[in-house]
């Protein structure tokens, strides 16, 4: 192993206990979803936005201010309804008729980390509100640009279950999110602790355990993790793989998408394997990051044909097909 490499993996070996720290403070609230946390983290340390869909009941709001607690940060909550408007969320200009001047009244938006709960629940035009934040850190209101703090997180959820009142998420923005998690129940075990903790009577609340500060000083370590050339070249197979699957030897799936992965997928996926890859101590990406993140990754950038909706046919269906045929360096 080169010594560069050795010396990035010693440093992210030390400074995972950071990390671990913060699962730790988690874990004291949150009972199993080890998934949901883990990815939460990830999402953190490589500054995507994630959005969590998942039936009610299974601690998808908790589990998102729980990881707010544990850190020293500017929190924000927006409950999405149909009746919201787009400068409910980004703040609007309010008229002085004292001296006749505007003054800029900023909305939620400005926080560190957003929980957009019952985020299509909304209509477009607010959807749209969120364009410009999620991808540039910054808000224009009025014929001002303000730009957004850092970190800069939106963490949304919705129910796939209920779509009466519902709007569909317009593509821009779905593909803004770096990761679409998919929330399943408990076990029974965990259920049993969840039911003898939440029938205690007995408050429990994490604690700051990690500061802005050192946030940054760890996205600054998980970006100097290596990545090899044979993994970047992987990771570019699987985007084009969903775009000219034809050219991978699965002809079969081209009638079932209708659009690919974008090239915004390729940065995400290589920095959620970065992410990946830190949360297990190591300073190197291997395939297997990239595999056990990809689906979070890629389900949300396939859109399928009416084709694929008639055979039933799941966008998690195609990329675990896609998975299974493109070779692994």
């Amino acid at each position: 192993m080169d010594a560069n490499i050795q010396e990035i993996n010693a440093r992210v070996k030390e400074a995972s206990t950071s990390v671990n720290e913060v699962l730790r403070e988690i874990g004291k609230v949150i009972v199993g979803q080890q998934y949901l946390i883990e990815r939460l983290i990830i999402a953190l340390l490589a500054d995507g936005h994630v959005l969590i869909e998942g039936v009610p009941g299974l601690a998808k709001t908790l589990s998102v201010k729980t990881l707010a607690q544990t850190l020293n940060t500017k929190f924000q909550r927006i409950q999405f309804t149909p009746d919201l408007l787009p400068a409910d969320i980004i703040g609007t200009l309010v008229y002085n008729p004292k001296d006749g001047n505007f003054t800029t009244k900023h909305g939620p938006i400005f926080s560190n980390i957003i929980l957009a709960d019952e985020i299509n629940r909304a209509p477009s035009k607010v959807q749209s509100a969120l364009l410009e934040a999620m991808q540039e850190r910054q808000v224009t209101i009025g014929e001002k640009t303000f730009p957004l703090e850092k970190p800069f997180l939106v963490l949304a959820t919705q129910n796939p279950i209920e779509q009466e009142g519902t709007y569909p998420l317009p593509e821009a923005q779905v593909d803004r999110f770096m990761l679409k998690l998919l929330v399943t129940y408990p076990s029974k075990k965990e259920e049993k602790e969840i039911l003898e903790r939440m029938t205690s009577g007995k408050q429990i609340d994490a604690k700051p355990v990690l500061t802005l500060e050192r946030l940054l000083e760890l996205r600054d370590l998980m970006n100097q993790i290596y990545v090899d050339d044979k993994v970047k070249d992987y990771v570019l197979d699987l985007v084009f793989a969903t775009r000219e699957p034809e050219k991978y030897k699965l002809a079969d799936i081209k009638p079932l998408i209708s659009y690919g992965a974008s090239p915004r997928a390729s940065i995400m996926l290589t920095k959620a394997a970065k992410a990946h890859a830190f949360l297990r101590g190591r300073g190197y990406v291997t395939p297997d990051d990239v595999k056990l993140i990809g689906f979070d990754v890629l389900r949300h950038r396939i859109t399928t044909t009416y084709e694929a909706e008639a055979e039933e046919v799941t966008s998690d269906d195609l990329v675990k097909k896609i998975f299974d045929q493109v070779e692994v360096p």
